[in-house]
C-alpha cells in the first residue's frame, strides 16, 4: 500500500517492518475520536479560508459516512496502513477523492494522535467518575441498611476497638471520594488542545486553534508546540490515579477475602458472584474480590510502564510514544470492569451480624474505654493506660472477661473506679461514645451518611 512518505523512499516498505510497527491493531478503537477531531480540523480549515468551505464541508460529510460504516462493523481496517488515523484517511480519499487529502494540511500524525488520546482519556474519565460514584452510592446504601451492626475494628490485623460495619465501609467512601477529585482535576490537563502544533514546529498556514478548541469542548490551546506532541503527562497521571482507585478497591477486596472465610465468617458472598472448586465440594470461593485484588498488580504494572516509555526520550516525538496506548487502554478497561463488578456483588452480599458482633466482644476491645474512664476522673492518660494493661493481663490470667469482675476487682487496681464503670464495659456502650467528629456511634455515623450523600448525589 501507498506510504504518505512514499515520495521520499525508493524502496517498499519491508514486510516484517509493517507487521512490527503497525499500531492499527490496538489503536483502531480510538476512531469515534479521530473522526471527531478531523471533523474539527476540516471546518476550522474551511472556517479560516485554508481550504474552501465546499471541500471542508465534503470531508466533514465523508468523514459522517465512515463514521456510520465503523459504527455498524462494516469498516475494515488494513495494518499495511499502520494506524487508525492513515486508515480513515485512505478511506476518506477513496470515498470522496483527492480532496479528501486536504484533510491532512497543517497537521501532522504526532499532534493528530495527541489529540485523539485525549479526547479518548476526557471520555475514560468522566465514565470511571460515573462508575465510581456508583460504587460510592453502593457502599452508602449497604452502610445504610445495615447501620446497627457492630464489628470489631483492626490495627495490626488485631482487634482494636468496636466500630460500626457502617463507619467501616463509608471510609472506603471518602477514598473514592478522594479519587474522584483527583481524576477530575486531571480533565484540566487533558483537556489542553494540541491540533496546531503539527509534527513540532507549528505551522505556517492561518490556523484558528481557538476555533477547534472551542469546538472540541477543551479548555485551552497548548503553548510550545515541541511539548504538545511529546507530553504524555496527562496519561501518567490519569493511570496515576487509577491506580490508586486500585489499591482502595483491593484493600476492600482484601477484607472481603477474609471476611468470607470459614476464621471470620462475617458474611456470605451471593453464589452469582462465587465460584466452586473442580475437586472438592464445599468450597465456595471469592473468586472475584481475588480478582480484583490481583488486577491491581496489573494496573500499577502499566503506570511503570509509561514511565519507563517516557524516561529517556529525546524532544520531541519519538515511535516510542506508540506503546503509550496498550498500558492506558487496559488500565481504562481493568479499572471499569472492576468498578462495575463490585457495584453489584456489594449489594447482594449476607452480613453475618452475630459473628460480627461476638468477634467485636472478644480481645478487650473496649480496654481504650476503660482507660478514658480513669482519665476522665482525673488520672493522667499515660497512668490510666497502664492501670487498663494491668487490668487486661489479670483477666488474661484469669481466663475472665472485663464483665467478669467484680468492683472490688476494679478497685484493686485504681480507687477511681466506681459502679458506673460497667455501663463502659459493653460494645454498644463503646460505639456509642465515640461520638467526636467523624467518629464511629450511630449518630456521627447517621451524619456522614447524609454528608456524603448532599456531597455524591447533587
Amino acid at each position: 500500500m501507498k506510504k504518505p512518505w512514499a515520495g521520499r523512499f525508493k524502496w517498499r516498505t519491508s514486510g516484517t517492518v509493517e507487521s512490527f510497527t503497525e499500531s492499527v491493531s490496538f489503536d483502531r478503537r480510538l476512531w469515534p475520536y479521530d473522526i471527531e477531531g478531523s471533523i474539527a480540523h476540516a471546518r476550522m480549515l474551511g472556517h479560516t479560508g485554508i481550504i474552501s468551505k465546499s471541500d471542508s464541508k465534503k470531508i466533514v460529510k465523508g468523514l459522517r459516512d465512515i463514521a456510520g460504516e465503523l459504527a455498524k462493523g462494516k469498516f475494515k481496517f488494513k495494518s499495511g496502513l499502520e494506524d487508525v488515523h492513515m486508515n480513515i484517511e485512505a478511506a476518506l480519499i477513496k470515498k470522496i477523492g483527492p480532496v479528501g487529502g486536504k484533510l491532512h494540511t497543517a497537521r501532522s500524525r504526532n499532534d493528530q494522535v495527541a489529540l485523539d488520546m485525549r479526547l479518548y482519556l476526557r471520555a475514560e474519565t468522566k465514565e470511571l467518575l460515573a462508575l465510581i460514584t456508583g460504587l460510592q452510592e453502593v457502599l452508602l446504601h449497604v452502610a445504610e441498611k445495615n447501620i446497627g451492626i457492630i464489628m470489631p475494628g483492626y490495627t495490626h490485623m488485631q482487634r482494636a476497638q468496636p466500630v460500626l460495619l457502617a463507619h467501616h465501609l463509608l471510609a472506603y467512601v471518602e477514598m473514592l471520594q478522594r479519587d474522584r477529585e483527583r481524576l477530575t482535576d486531571g480533565l484540566k490537563r487533558i483537556e489542553v488542545l494540541p491540533l496546531g502544533s503539527a509534527a513540532l514546529a507549528g505551522t505556517s498556514l492561518p490556523v484558528d486553534r481557538k476555533y477547534v478548541a472551542e469546538a472540541l469542548g477543551f479548555r485551552a490551546v497548548s503553548q510550545n508546540s515541541i511539548d504538545a506532541v511529546s507530553d504524555r503527562d496527562f496519561m501518567i497521571e490519569f493511570v496515576s490515579a487509577a491506580s490508586l482507585v486500585m489499591v482502595h478497591l483491593s484493600r476492600l477486596a482484601e477484607e472481603l477475602v477474609l471476611w468470607a472465610s470459614e476464621e471470620f465468617s462475617f458474611i456470605e458472598l451471593p453464589d452469582a458472584y462465587a465460584t466452586g472448586s473442580s475437586i472438592m465440594p464445599q468450597k465456595k470461593n471469592p473468586d472475584v474480590p481475588e480478582l480484583v485484588r490481583g488486577k491491581a498488580g496489573r494496573v500499577f504494572g502499566n503506570l511503570v510502564a509509561l514511565f519507563t516509555v517516557m524516561k529517556g526520550l529525546p524532544l520531541a516525538y519519538n515511535r516510542d510514544l506508540q506503546e503509550d496506548k496498550p498500558p492506558l487502554f487496559d488500565t481504562a478497561d481493568t479499572v471499569k470492569a472492576c468498578l462495575e463488578v463490585l457495584s453489584e456483588m456489594l449489594p447482594k452480599i449476607k452480613f453475618n451480624a452475630e459473628a460480627m458482633s461476638k468477634a467485636a466482644e472478644g480481645g478487650y476491645s473496649t480496654a481504650a474505654d476503660v482507660a478514658e474512664y480513669l482519665a476522665g476522673k482525673g488520672l493522667p492518660f499515660r497512668d490510666a493506660h497502664e492501670v487498663t494493661g494491668k487490668l487486661v493481663r489479670h483477666c488474661e490470667q484469669q481466663g475472665i472477661a472485663f464483665e467478669d469482675l467484680s468492683r472490688a476487682d476494679f478497685k484493686r487496681f485504681s480507687t477511681l473506679f466506681g459502679p458506673d464503670i460497667r455501663s463502659r464495659l459493653g460494645v454498644k456502650a463503646s460505639v456509642g461514645s465515640r461520638r467526636s467528629e467523624g467518629g464511629t456511634s450511630p449518630a456521627q455515623v447517621k451524619r456522614q451518611i447524609k454528608r456524603l450523600k448532599r456531597l455524591i448525589l447533587n
